[in-house]
């Protein structure tokens, strides 16, 4: 028989072993840090690898999320304005972009708009699911790239149920992105 000392040294063994694969980082190996140049929307960043000797930068869109159209006012410019802000260290009086890692999912092609598809991680933060958790962005699945689809859709619920952003009940967003650029363009006389 066993003595108390021994089991509750196996007991704090595997509550130990629990602890470190909790916390490990569960992206990809492929990942790779950036830095930000641009924010163009609340879904796409430009970004400069310094590995490659390219003139310009790539465009990423976030996988995942589904922001509002810029001209969407006035969720579109807040969206745009919370990435901004998420991926800015505040210098003096002036915020300065800063470096990113980008995980790629299962097909990092680009996208019809040449866009490369990636989740953005930013000081151990999940960029992606923050944006929903906040209520600046909605949480769009689009297979086969869905790794963190049941995080995207448990942050979406929580904003919801707590009203923020394009969730709140006082200015709620009426239209998703997709339905609001369908609508006819209208023209000023």
């Amino acid at each position: 028989m066993k003595s108390n000392a021994s089991i509750i040294w196996h007991l704090c063994i595997f509550c130990c072993c629990l602890l470190l694969v909790g916390c490990q980082s569960n992206r990809s190996p492929n990942a790779i840090t950036v830095q930000v140049q641009r924010i163009v929307s609340g879904h796409t960043i430009e970004v400069l690898d310094q590995t490659r000797q390219t003139r310009g930068g790539d465009r990423v869109r976030l996988i995942g999320i589904e922001a509002p159209d810029l001209k969407q006012h006035p969720w579109g410019a807040a969206a745009k304005a919370r990435l901004e802000q998420i991926l800015s260290e505040k210098t003096g009086q002036q915020l300065v972009l800063q470096p990113v890692i980008l995980e790629p999912d299962v097909k990092p092609e680009q996208d019809s708009s040449g866009r490369w598809p990636a989740y953005v991680w930013h000081n151990d933060v999940l960029v992606n699911e923050q944006l929903v958790k906040e209520g600046y962005v909605l949480a769009a699945s689009r297979a086969p790239n869905n790794k963190y689809d049941t995080r995207l859709a448990r942050a979406q619920e929580y904003a919801r149920i707590m009203g923020y952003g394009i969730w709140n009940p006082a200015q709620p967003m009426r239209l998703t992105p997709a339905e609001f650029r369908r609508l006819p363009l209208t023209t000023t006389p």
